[in-house]
């Protein structure tokens, strides 16, 4: 239910006004505007359902009303409503009009004799019947001649409060009666709407959630109010009376909950009454309450409820927006308070009619219209002129903003420019630190080079140094044998001079020196001479061509080459360094061919071959037997190499760094650190990758990666 209609039901329960005189029947002497049946109503509350319309014409139990507009609270039983009229106007028909539309169901019956003759059957728990029905509120045509009198009885069952402002009126003055109403209602729904359009407009342009409270408390306050003037039942929902059980208390619930909570948004409460602030939520979960008691159907407690909390909200919000306004000089809080001031003087006026105090005419009745849209108003108003503050401030926050950044810009710039000299010096020292950084890196690469080439200097010297000393002994012996061998063709070149009478004599002497230089041992040990110094040219002749394969002079231009020579070139030229317990195992399944630059990647297999060896001599506990394993295998385009050791191992922590630049676990003045990070860099170049599997005591294995035919970026 409306607030004003709550608190104007709970202040009619209690008070009884003094300005009212009884009369038994009510004389019309003109029906050209509404006449109040008012004291001239008998009122009988039937709580145990014992009066029928047979029996309840001769009751003696009607009691006067003492105000022109009786107020009911939810009644269990029946209200039965008893009046006389006299008419001593022209017009032979008349109207009773019951200005109130929330009633359940009620009757209309003329007194016959002693029985009740029924005029008339309506309420808004039948649907609504247009045809018969022009207005939501409930009429009775009365067909009295004039000096003519008859007595009439209302039956009112409802689930409801329930108001009986009865008036009689002739057909023109309930036409413009009707009229009026229907005017004031339109004018004030066109108000409200716009209202409503209007802060929508304003919330979807500021998303300020003032204004989306606000726009809810608008739409159940108009909504209460339309039901309360019965205009929901006549046009929205005609054929759904059970809706009206629920309607005007729930509706009312929902407008008290949106006020209250657009007063705290609106006022901040917490932060100017915090202590008022806890009051104000017990009253929206008074309001739940009301709904949900209303829900299960036991609206005689909602109601007392709708009207305590009403009137209670009602002064909570006057009180907090005054003191909010005065004290805390928050200028929005006038606003409010004057709309509520507007409001509750509406509500006052009206409750003030129906004491008897104020007359009943247009104006009384319809001044809570008035005082809701001049409420409506002037909360937009509040709202509108928030934003207007809120600009102001936003707009002072925003020059005193600038004014700060102005401030702060001369420091910046001053700043700015010492550290912009700071910078420059600095840079200076980089660019300095970083040309050092640069030679520092080059005398390093060069070191690791330089390291590479002694290694493989002192390889190449070992390997060719072996069969040259072997030819080199196999020289003096066979110099011996092919001089012995001389000495005997001199004997024998002696014959040529020699008399046939001493040749005999000279060929015995010749046999004998054959016989003491052994001719054939010596032609044997020359022929194992000749084959020793042999082997040792074709010897060196392979480490000469495996050098050659090695350094690939040419290492510059790309070249189809096949990836097993240049494995085989470096083992050849690290044949050296292996000890006798190291066996090296080949399995070469690929094709082999790829392009590349040959000589980078001879420098990859000499560095990991080279530490796999170094790592299997730094094992305390070596086998007879340990391993290098190498193998190949094509997958698709690509070419795999693994080349694995049974060697010490690393950790996780090593094989996460071993690619990094100067990282080594060598002791100091061992090692560069950029053996392998060499050969990473190699391997980008030709677009492959390069993955170690390693285990502390468990050995390594590098897989290399490699395509068959580099692609168009690589080597850039």
């Amino acid at each position: 239910m409306s607030r004003p209609l709550c608190m104007l039901l709970w202040l009619a329960c209690f008070f009884v006004p003094l300005f009212s005189f009884a009369q038994a029947q009510l004389v019309v002497e003109t029906a050209g505007k509404p006449v109040p049946v008012g004291t001239n109503t008998f009122i009988l509350i039937d709580s145990n359902h014992q009066y029928t319309t047979d029996n309840i014409a001769g009751s003696e139990r009607f009691v006067q009303s003492k105000s022109d507009i009786s107020v009911f609270p939810v009644v269990a039983g029946t209200i039965w409503v008893k009046f006389s009229i006299l008419n001593k106007t022209n017009d032979s028909t008349l109207f009773v009009d019951l200005q109130y539309a929330n009633i359940s169901e009620l009757a209309f019956y003329k007194k016959e004799g002693v029985q009740l003759h029924l005029l008339n059957q309506s309420g808004n728990a039948v649907a609504f019947d247009a045809t018969k029905q022009v207005s939501p509120f409930y009429i009775c045509k009365l067909h009295l001649n004039k000096g003519d009198s008859g007595t009439y009885f209302i039956r009112i069952n409802s689930k409801h409060q329930v108001l009986l402002p009865l008036f009689i009126e002739n057909e023109h003055s309930l036409n413009t009666s009707l009229s009026l109403q229907e005017m004031v209602i339109g004018i004030y729904m066109g108000i409200m709407l716009a209202i409503f359009l209007y802060n929508l407009f304003l919330y979807f342009s500021t998303r300020d959630n003032s204004y989306l409270i606000y726009v809810m408390y608008l739409f159940f306050l108009g909504i209460a109010q339309v039901i309360l003037a019965g205009y929901g039942f006549k046009y929205f929902w005609p054929n759904h009376p059970r809706i009206n059980d629920y309607a005007l208390p729930v509706t009312s619930a929902l407008a008290g909950i949106g006020g209250i909570t657009f007063a705290i948004s609106f006022l901040h409460t917490k932060l100017y009454t915090p202590k008022l602030n806890f009051w104000l939520f017990l009253l929206i979960v008074f309001y739940a309450g009301a709904i949900a008691l209303t829900l299960f159907n036991v609206n005689s407690i909602s109601y007392t409820i709708l009207n305590s909390i009403s009137l209670i909200g009602g002064m909570f919000l006057l009180s907090a927006s005054g003191y909010i306004a005065i004290k805390k000089k928050y200028k929005p809080a006038y606003f409010y308070f004057v709309a509520w001031i507007a409001f509750l003087g509406g509500i006052i006026i009206f409750v003030l009619r129906n004491f008897n105090v104020l007359p009943y005419n247009n104006f009384t009745t319809y001044i809570l219209y008035v005082g809701s849209a001049i409420e409506g108003i002037l909360l937009s108003i509040a709202l509108a002129d928030k934003i207007n503050l809120l600009r102001r401030e936003k707009e002072k926050s925003q020059a005193e903003v600038l004014q700060l950044v102005r401030d702060q810009n001369v420091t910046l710039e001053k700043k700015v420019t010492e550290r912009t000299e700071e910078l420059q010096s600095s840079n200076t020292n980089l660019s300095s630190a970083l040309q050092d950084l640069k030679d520092t890196q080059i005398q390093l690469v060069e070191a690791e080079k330089m390291a590479s080439l002694g290694q493989l200097t002192a390889g190449i010297a070992h390997e060719i140094n072996n069969p040259i000393n072997f030819v080199k002994s196999n020289i003096k012996p066979l110099q011996l044998d092919i001089n012995d061998l001389i000495e005997i063709i001199d004997e024998y070149d002696k014959l040529h001079t020699t008399d046939n009478a001493d040749i005999p004599a000279k060929l015995m002497n010749i046999e004998k020196l054959k016989k003491q230089i052994d001719i054939d041992y010596v032609k044997t040990e020359i022929d194992s001479l000749v084959k020793g110094i042999q082997d040792g040219a074709e010897r060196t002749a392979e480490i000469v061509l495996g050098l050659r394969n090695f350094s690939r002079l040419d290492e510059s231009e790309i070249k189809t080459v096949n990836i097993h020579e240049g494995i085989d070139s470096t083992l050849i030229l690290l044949k050296n360094m292996l000890p006798d317990n190291v066996k090296i195992e080949k399995d070469f399944q690929a094709n082999g061919n790829i392009e590349c630059l040959p000589g980078k990647l001879n420098q990859v297999f000499m560095n990991i071959l080279s530490n796999g060896i170094q790592a299997i001599k730094e094992k305390e506990h070596q086998n007879e037997s340990e391993f290098i394993t190498i193998r190949t295998k094509d997958i698709g385009d690509r070419i795999e190499i693994h080349i694995k050791d049974t060697g010490v191992g690393m950790s996780d922590e090593v094989r996460q760094k071993i690619f990094d630049p100067f990282f080594t676990t060598k002791d100091v003045g061992e090692g560069t650190g950029l053996g392998l990070s060499i050969v990473f860099k190699i391997i980008q170049r030709h677009e492959g990758k390069i993955d170690v599997l390693s285990s502390k005591g468990n050995g390594s294995e590098f897989i290399i990666t490699l395509y068959h035919i580099l692609p168009e970026t690589a080597i850039a």
